[in-house]
């Protein structure tokens, strides 16, 4: 229900969270299996029989026969482009080392130290003072 370009700039944004819980472990399923087909499923189960629905009760009066016409026609561009975009995204993250066997691995964030509570600092202050 957007021009092309919105849709692609939020499918990939959306895309990359969940390929990137996936890599991370807090994700079961690889999104870039069935992302294309999914998309699909998705335009024509929901996203055109709601732009459908808004145009028949006119909610948003003339912009609701834009909208529906948006769907449909980011349907087919998905159905033309959208194997060969999701081929890219994995392409993009490969490329910066967000997939294993990419060109720079990113190096594991590692924990900082655990703190002490102030309660504990402030013990240990006066054990070194009477020491």
């Amino acid at each position: 229900m957007q021009h092309w370009h919105i849709y692609r700039k939020w499918n990939q944004r959306l895309f990359r969270e969940m390929y990137e819980a996936f890599l991370q472990g807090r994700a079961e399923k690889d999104p870039s299996d069935n992302w294309y087909e999914g998309e699909k499923g998705f335009f024509d189960f929901y996203i055109i029989p709601l732009a459908k629905k808004l145009k028949d009760c006119g909610v948003f009066g003339v912009s609701s026969d834009e909208y529906l016409q948006y769907a449909v026609q980011n349907r087919k561009e998905w159905e033309l482009k959208g194997a060969e975009l999701v081929a890219e995204m994995l392409k993009s993250f490969r490329d910066q080392g967000l997939i294993p066997g990419g060109k720079a691995q990113e190096q594991p964030e590692q924990a900082p130290p655990p703190r002490q509570s102030s309660a504990l600092s402030l013990n240990n202050k006066k054990e070194q003072q009477i020491v």
